[in-house]
């Protein structure tokens, strides 16, 4: 996996575009410049949480004593899960009922832009290829950075595109979360079922 598709990839499970009706939703009782705080800090937050998952993963990973392969699996099971309430949502919304008030941490900066999923990634990433942990800390940081732009533009979006077109736009994305998904899933199971050199 090369940086730009590891950045796409990531990019695809924050999920920007299907945030902003959300986000638009936990800010609205917020004046301008509080919400852009509040989006600032949030957004900070949930990139600190994926620095820590994609530096300490493959600790993570050794001290559970679990294999590479069965992130590998879980990460596609878990993506798949996503991308299928992607395309089509619960009445309740992606992640069920959110709270009213200011946001803090929960569920701005997790589990809305730090996911399960986001987690599941870079943890996948940091463990399969150690090495490569500098391509892995810029596809983030691309993908955070591009969440973070559209985040900013939402109102923009929202009044320009309207809610029909970002739903569309959400679903495609779901589409092609589900076929990353997919890849990840079989190249799991291709590695566990790879028969080993000696």
């Amino acid at each position: 996996m090369t940086t730009i598709s590891a950045a796409i990839l990531l990019f695809l499970i924050l999920d920007p575009l299907g945030n902003v009706p959300v986000f638009l939703s936990l800010l609205k009782s917020l004046p301008p410049r509080r919400q852009r705080i509040v989006l600032v800090r949030e957004l900070l937050i949930a990139l600190a949480v994926l620095l820590l998952f994609l530096l300490a993963g493959k600790a993570i990973l050794d001290a559970m004593h679990i294999r590479q392969e069965s992130v590998s699996i879980a990460g596609g099971i878990v993506l798949f899960l996503i991308g299928i309430r992607m395309i089509f949502p619960p009445a309740d919304g992606l992640l069920g009922e959110v709270p009213d008030g200011e946001p803090f941490i929960v569920p701005m900066a997790i589990p809305l832009i730090a996911g399960p999923s986001g987690m599941a990634a870079v943890i996948l990433m940091s463990s399969s290829e150690p090495e490569r942990i500098a391509d892995w800390t810029l596809a983030l940081v691309i993908a955070w950075g591009a969440t973070a732009g559209i985040l900013f533009s939402a109102t923009y979006l929202y009044k320009w595109l309207g809610p029909r077109v970002l739903t569309a736009v959400e679903r495609l994305m779901g589409m092609l979360l589900v076929t990353l998904s997919v890849q990840m899933f079989l190249d799991g199971i291709g590695r566990y079922l790879a028969p080993t050199g000696g």
